[in-house]
């Protein structure tokens, strides 16, 4: 692998396996051999570039390169996602995925807003005390590690449900991830490592090896994944049946015996996307469009902006301890309210209009103080009377049509499950329920009745695939993993591009802070700027300091309407687009 940086600062990554090249491409390969610019065995790594008409930020360079030549071959943003999606399915398997779900968020170039809720559901015969032992203590394995961990998947059917509103047929937005998988692709250093440390995780948990366990991986290696290309070929050919039916159906409940699953035919057959109204604020002359319960996150950041807005966030300056203590406060603020009110409202009664209400904002920053360190002890859920592995990616096409999908396996590879003979991960979403009132999932978010396990139903997430216009007209389109830390890294970036004024790129990279109201702790990433750190810290909070979290991706339409698309630092987060 060799690193460079160029004068414009777009990192680029040359990936090449020397015995491999374009010209090795199979006559099978039919969108490979239309697009020889896309190169399996030799591509970049594009951290920042502007485009005319279209562009996408996804996690991998394969797979922006091909929503971006998707979209040239005559598709539109939704065509452009759908194939982005399959594509991660294979080059990105730590997150990307067709064995676990998502949100997928999208304002039309007529302004119409759509919000396709994919996320995985709980089998039929899960119970709300199925992790607890004898004793009733959580076992958090169990939620964890092993088909018992996971949902009924939900990406297949959200992809289908979005092709609705494509232009091009199916089977060509899968074709490229099918090939893909079939004919390989060079992995870099990051997925090799990824894959080495996981593999005794995956041969434990899977009843048979899989193409990931068989050798020690190492940058340049070539992962071929037949198992995985015969299962989107059964959905290319058959859709939805595809997966949910027959041959891969079959695959996912035999492989369910192997660590006491108990997703049946039945769950599978009766798995269906579900449509969500978004959540819609503004905020300093924007408009923010984002995802509604059983995500937490449109709410979440509907939230902490308005107890923010207030205040003169532009003079207290980024980073500095004015700005960050009262994004704190209201953090803090926030995700109790998350613990206390949120579920699915299939199941539970969430209080959207209030949550998110100007009123309820001003209630809840009534006993801030500036300069005063706040207490989790203290500030509780609000009274409300009303009847960290996932993967981002970010569309805008030249018509204006704007796409945000966040979707995950839940933890990084999920279960650790690889269904035998179709070759694909399981999530592990069921531990993102309440397990037990009070204990804390494995991102360390405290739930109650509102998330507690149900048959059928969806499990609270933290994903904020997130919209911004102005003036009506499509402005941003962003979204981040990361499991609880995912409201509060929007947030950031969002107040970083509105309030301080940097650019996409800049407010992605710009350095993190988390607070999650329990534990009361404020996580900082390592290269946060240690004066404010220190004068937190003199305050009386607590303080951690921790790597890296997260991988913002955005695309974003400039004055003079071409398309900027920027991706995180902290990844292999690559653009496209044309």
């Amino acid at each position: 692998m060799k690193l460079k940086m160029q004068k414009s600062q777009v990192l680029l990554v040359a990936i090449t396996l020397a015995n491999l090249s374009i010209s090795n491409i199979s006559s099978a390969q039919t969108f490979l051999k239309k697009h020889t610019n896309i190169n399996p065995y030799h591509y970049e790594v594009v951290k920042e570039k502007s485009f005319d008409h279209a562009a996408v930020t996804s996690a991998h360079p394969l797979a922006s390169m091909v929503g971006a030549a998707i979209m040239q071959d005559g598709g539109n943003a939704f065509d452009g996602a759908i194939a982005t999606q399959f594509c991660l399915a294979v080059v990105f398997p730590g997150a990307g995925n067709i064995g676990g779900g998502g949100f997928m968020l999208a304002r039309k170039a007529n302004g119409e807003l759509i919000g396709i809720d994919y996320r995985e559901a709980a089998p039929k015969t899960a119970s709300r005390d199925m992790y607890l032992d004898e004793k009733g203590n959580a076992i958090a394995s169990k939620s964890r590690d092993g088909a018992l961990a996971s949902g009924i998947p939900g990406s297949v059917a959200g992809m289908i449900s979005t092709h609705a509103y494509a232009k091009l047929p199916l089977a060509q937005l899968i074709e490229p991830a099918i090939e893909f998988a079939e004919f390989g692709y060079v992995i870099t250093e990051r997925e090799a490592k990824g894959l080495n440390a996981e593999k005794a995780n995956f041969l434990k948990n899977s009843s048979a090896p899989s193409a990931f366990t068989q050798k020690e991986w190492k940058a340049g290696d070539t992962l071929y994944q037949p198992d995985l290309a015969a299962t989107l070929k059964r959905i290319q050919k058959s859709g939805l049946a595809g997966f949910y039916e027959g041959p891969t159906a079959d695959m996912i409940v035999k492989e369910m015996e192997h660590t006491s699953g108990i997703i049946s035919k039945e769950d599978l057959k009766n798995y269906h996307p579900k449509f969500r109204k978004p959540i819609e604020f503004d905020y300093r002359g924007h408009h923010i469009i984002s995802f509604a319960p059983p995500s937490s996150g449109g709410i979440i950041i509907a939230q902490m902006m308005k107890m923010i807005e207030p205040f003169n966030v532009e003079k207290m300056g980024v980073n500095t301890e004015a700005s960050v203590s009262l994004m704190v406060e209201a953090q803090r603020r926030a995700y109790a309210d998350r613990a206390e009110h949120m579920g699915d409202p299939d199941f539970w009664k969430v209080p959207t209009k209030t949550l998110i209400s100007d009123q309820y904002a001003k209630d809840r920053m009534k006993d801030y103080q500036p300069g005063v360190a706040g207490s989790s002890k203290v500030t509780l859920a609000g009274q409300v009377h009303e009847s960290e592995q996932t993967t981002h990616f970010s569309v805008i096409d030249k018509d204006g049509n704007m796409v945000a999908i966040t979707t995950t396996l839940n933890d990084t590879y999920g279960n650790k499950t690889i269904v035998a003979g179709a070759g694909f991960l399981l999530n592990n979403e069921m531990d993102d329920f309440s397990v037990k009132p009070g204990v804390p999932n494995m991102y360390g978010a405290i739930g109650g009745e509102a998330n507690s396990i149900v048959p059928g139903k969806r499990m609270l997430s933290s994903m904020t695939p997130t919209l911004v216009t102005i003036n009506n007209k499509p402005y941003i389109s962003i979204g981040t993993p990361g499991g609880t830390t995912i409201p509060n890294q929007v947030y950031e970036g969002l107040v970083n591009i509105i309030d301080h004024k940097m650019s996409l790129k800049a407010a992605i990279d710009n350095p993190r802070f988390h607070h999650q109201w329990i534990p009361d702790v404020i996580g900082f990433e390592s290269d946060f700027p240690e004066e404010t750190v220190n004068a937190l810290k003199a305050k009386g909070y607590t303080i951690t300091k921790r790597g890296r979290f997260g991988r913002m991706d955005g695309v974003q339409i400039l004055q003079d309407g071409k398309r900027n698309a920027a991706g995180d630092k902290r990844g292999d987060d690559s653009v496209a687009g044309f």
